[in-house]
């Protein structure tokens, strides 16, 4: 699940203050006057900043493996851990919405440190669980530090990072994310389901300690007015010999112009203007989330189990192949395009979901016995292979691009819970369409993603190599 650098997730449809992103999307900075030797302190807080990413990919993670020993040890039924795997999105979908506003409020790394709050007491809460309601609290909680999780990081490396670097270095994040989730499903086949949760307060501690030793944004300081905190940090960032009166005036010009922007309300998206953006941004949402991404990930375990594989096996394989795909697609994603990366990811998403509908059909035929597993394996691997090679990260990067920056925030906001409505949907419902039919449920997430293959034939844009204005004026004209 990945998350780029000027995404907006701060706004409902009752809250018209615009939470910005601070990024100089305009500026023509001198990238040299930063050297790589200047820019340590921009590469510890990142290492930082994204130990929350580490932290969300655990959050995620965590279900998988522990499915069947919290279900014995606390005698839960189907539907009380359907309800335990899938609050966590709803938590995520609350802390996407008011991560905005408390990070203007009380800085990028006040919000850091709210979301480890809650993140640290809702693992406590599911460690020491007795029964469906704690569990159900403590996911809701790291839920909820999830979200705020998914909006601050990436903004925050977004507004450290120097120009030539913001692109790699908010890649990290999704990476991050993703070493997360495979860490949590490696060491979740040899830990009791416990002592998994006590190893997600790792992060948090490093996490917390870290941020005592890393600037705030100076972005940020500038926007509340705090000036000589803004030039401090600037230069603790670019290095205490660089020269940073050029990108500090950029910046306190680019603030300025915020200023001048009308404030955007939920209305104003409806504007025909503004209509094609937010049909692109909230469509590759929707197929992102109702291809089935997050209820494979949630109960991949289970799901290898009833395809008659073992699941440790199969979740170490699993948990192991993303971190590859995800990281060459972080490289290529600027070469290759973003429409080519959608489609085939998409492509190989339809070719994995029949693959795995054929091995549970076959399964549940008793007809070539033999066959079936190795097709679920080989559905499940190609499913994840391909989402992290594009579908992933991808609709995240244009959603970043195809706003103009006076609706960013609103349709940003829209458009995060759109996704994570999705997200609930899908994690929820899937333990559900299993029971009713096994193929039947891969067959239908074939289904969405040969919809989406369709949806970005037709009405996605190609971005690479465009300004953020040419872009927006494409779209909108």
């Amino acid at each position: 699940m990945t998350i780029e650098d000027n995404v907006e997730k701060c706004n409902n449809n009752v809250h018209e203050d615009v939470s910005m992103p601070l990024l100089l999307e305009p500026a023509n900075l001198n990238d040299e006057t930063s050297s790589k030797a200047s820019l340590w302190m921009v590469y510890l807080s990142t290492i930082v900043a994204v130990c929350g990413s580490f932290e969300f990919g655990s959050c995620i993670g965590f279900s998988s493996p522990t499915q069947a020993e919290i279900t014995e040890d606390l005698s839960l039924t189907l539907a009380q851990y359907s309800v335990f795997g899938s609050i966590l999105t709803f938590g995520a979908m609350v802390g996407a919405i008011t991560s905005g506003p408390i990070a203007d409020l009380i800085g990028r790394k006040g919000a850091m440190r709210t979301a480890t709050g809650f993140c640290v007491a809702g693992w406590l809460a599911i460690y020491f669980a007795k029964g469906a309601l704690s569990l159900d609290i403590g996911r809701l909680a790291t839920g909820y530090g999830m979200g705020v999780y998914s909006y601050v990081v990436p903004v925050f490396i977004a507004e450290i990072a120097p120009k030539n670097l913001r692109g790699a270095l908010t890649a990290v994040n999704q990476l991050m994310i993703c070493t997360g989730v495979s860490v949590s499903f490696i060491i979740g086949t040899i830990l009791t389901w416990r002592t998994l949760a006590l190893t997600g307060l790792i992060p948090c501690a490093i996490l917390l300690v870290g941020l005592f030793f890393i600037p705030e944004s100076p972005r940020w300081l500038a926007k509340i007015g705090h000036e000589k905190e803004f030039e401090v940090a600037l230069q603790n960032l670019r290095g205490k010999d660089a020269d940073i009166s050029k990108e500090a005036a950029e910046i306190r010009d680019y603030l300025e112009t915020l200023e001048r922007l009308p404030k955007a309300k939920m209305l104003d998206l409806f504007q025909r203007r503004y209509l094609r953006s937010i049909i692109i941004g909230v469509g590759l949402m929707v197929f992102q989330q109702f291809g089935g991404i997050n209820g494979i990930c949630f109960y991949v375990t289970n799901i290898f189990e009833s395809a008659g594989v073992s699941s440790s096996t199969g979740t170490i394989v699993y948990a192991i192949i993303q971190l590859p795909i995800t990281a060459l697609c972080t490289i290529v994603i600027d070469r290759a395009g973003r429409k080519p990366l959608i489609l085939v990811s998409s492509t190989g998403l339809v070719v994995a979901c029949i693959l795995s509908g054929i091995s549970f059909y076959l399964k549940d035929h008793n007809l070539a016995l033999n066959l079936a597993p190795i097709l679920a394996v080989a559905g499940i691997l190609i499913y994840i292979s391909s989402f992290s090679a594009g579908m992933g990260a991808v609709p995240w990067v244009i959603m970043s691009e195809i706003f103009p920056i006076n609706i960013k925030g609103v349709a940003g906001s829209v458009a995060t819970l759109v996704n994570w409505f999705g997200a609930w949907a899908v994690s929820y419902s899937f333990n559900f369409l299993m029971s009713w039919s096994s193929s039947g449920t891969f067959m239908l997430y074939a289904a969405v993603s040969a919809l989406g293959i369709l949806f970005v034939i037709t009405v996605v844009p190609e971005t690479k190599g465009k300004t953020l204005e040419q872009i927006q004026a494409e779209i909108n004209a």
